[in-house]
C-alpha cells in the first residue's frame, strides 16, 4: 500500500536533523534534479527584489521573507510529515501516533512538496516557502519533477501494492498515475467540499496507519467516523470511492 499526499503552504519553522545530502531523500539517484531545483530557488531568493520573493512564498508580510530567504543547503532538517502543518497534517496529527503507525506512515506516505518534488515521508527537509503553482523564474517545478521522476516513480508504485491517491488534483501536474488506484470523493448533502475534504485527507491516513491497511478490502472496510460510503465508481484505472459526511 502506497498512499499519495499533498503539501501544505505552512510549516513547522526550524529543525535538529543535518541539511540535506542525497541521503535526505528516497529516490537518492534522483537527487542531482532536486539539487537544481534547490540552487534555482537559492539564486532567486537571494537575488531578486523583495515584492518578486513574496509572489513567490505568497507571502505578505516581510518578517516571512526574512525567515525563507534562507540557504536551502546550510538549513537544519526535520522529517517531511512533521515539517508540514496545514488542515491535512493537523487531522493526521503524528506526533500523537504509536511507534508502529508512524513506521506505516513513515514507509507508505508519499508527499509531492512543491519545490522537492515527491517525498517520503520520512525524508529530511529543511524550512522553505513556495506558493503552489508559482515558478521560480523561469522554472516550473511541476513540469521539472513530472519529466524526471514520473517513470521512476511508476516502477516503484507499481511493486508496491495498492496505490491510494489523497493528492490534490494540482499536484497531478508533478505526476499522473498510469497505473491503477483508488481515489476518494467527499460529500456534504450532495455537494463535493474543499476545505474538509483536506481534513478527512487527514482523518483517512491517521486511520489507515493505525489499523494497518495494506488492501483495497481493508480500506472499504474500514469504519471512518460521521463517513458512509455512497458508492465506488471505476473510470479505467481510477476507482472512486465517494463518502457523504453525515455529522
Amino acid at each position: 500500500m502506497t498512499i499519495l499526499f499533498a503539501p501544505s503552504e505552512g510549516k513547522r519553522p526550524g529543525g535538529s536533523l543535518p541539511p540535506v545530502d542525497a541521503s535526505a531523500f528516497c529516490f537518492p539517484e534522483l537527487y542531482s534534479f532536486r539539487e537544481e531545483a534547490m540552487e534555482r530557488y537559492n539564486r532567486f531568493v537571494a537575488g531578486a527584489p523583495a515584492e518578486a520573493v513574496k509572489k513567490l512564498f505568497g507571502v505578505k508580510e516581510e518578517k516571512l521573507v526574512g525567515r525563507y530567504r534562507t540557504d536551502l543547503f546550510a538549513a537544519p532538517t526535520m522529517k517531511a510529515v512533521e515539517r508540514y502543518d496545514g488542515v491535512a497534517y493537523d487531522y493526521l496529527d503524528y506526533p500523537s501516533l504509536k511507534p508502529e503507525a508512524k513506521a506505516y506512515v513513515d514507509e507508505r506516505l508519499i508527499i509531492f512538496s512543491n519545490l522537492f518534488g515527491p517525498v517520503c515521508a520520512k525524508d529530511r527537509l529543511p524550512d522553505y516557502k513556495l506558493k503552489q503553482g508559482e515558478q521560480i523564474g523561469d522554472f516550473a517545478p511541476e513540469a521539472f519533477y513530472k519529466a524526471h521522476f514520473s517513470d521512476p516513480l511508476d516502477g516503484y508504485l507499481e511493486s508496491r501494492g495498492p496505490i491510494v491517491d489523497l493528492r490534490a488534483g494540482f499536484y497531478e501536474k508533478f505526476y499522473k498515475l498510469r497505473l491503477p488506484y483508488l481515489t476518494m470523493k467527499f460529500l456534504k448533502n450532495g455537494r463535493t467540499v474543499s476545505h474538509w475534504a483536506k481534513a478527512y485527507r487527514g482523518i483517512v491516513l491517521r486511520q489507515m496507519a493505525q489499523n494497518g491497511i495494506e488492501t483495497e478490502e481493508a480500506l472499504l472496510a474500514m469504519d471512518l467516523e460521521n463517513l458512509v460510503i455512497e458508492e465506488v465508481k471505476t473510470v479505467k484505472n481510477r476507482k472512486e470511492i465517494v463518502y457523504s459526511i453525515v455529522a
